[in-house]
């Protein structure tokens, strides 16, 4: 951490990105870092490209998530936390990601997702439109927008 920098609330998520410079901060990682769950994930979830070697690291623990394509590149957000850039996914790519891994975070969790962006200020249909297209989940996200909406 550089000299100055102030421990926050989100130190796990600069020390993730120390180890891996390439992960992406993603799913309930990013969900917590945005501000749109209730839940506080155990791990820092990262998106790495499918052939990238999973990295080592012992502290803090991480959950890797292989993302390629589009799916890696698209809604990716620079961060400065502490002083360390951080990659981290866009709240309307959180989304889709969230009902693309559903099987793996819970459809629960997605939904609370979902909910928690369409009543954010500032959102935008169309970014969130765009990320599941990206992610080829429109078809499973229509229905809960619509009932949501």
């Amino acid at each position: 951490m550089p000299a100055g920098a102030k421990v926050t609330e989100h130190h796990t998520l600069a020390e993730a990105a120390k180890r891996v410079p390439t992960g992406i901060v993603c799913l309930l990682s990013a969900l917590a870092f945005h501000g749109m769950t209730t839940q506080s994930p155990h791990e820092v979830w990262l998106a790495i490209d499918v052939k990238a070697r999973k990295p080592k690291a012992d502290w803090p623990p991480i959950r890797i998530v292989r993302f390629s394509g589009r799916a890696r590149t698209f809604g990716v957000e620079k961060h400065l936390i502490e002083g360390v850039e951080v990659l981290a996914t866009s709240r309307a790519k959180t989304v889709a990601d969230c009902f693309k891994y559903r099987n793996k975070i819970g459809t629960d969790v997605a939904i609370e997702a979902l909910r928690q962006y369409l009543g954010k200020r500032g959102r935008s249909m169309d970014d969130l439109l765009r990320a599941a297209d990206v992610c080829r989940v429109a078809r499973v996200m229509k229905p809960y927008i619509e009932s949501l909406a």
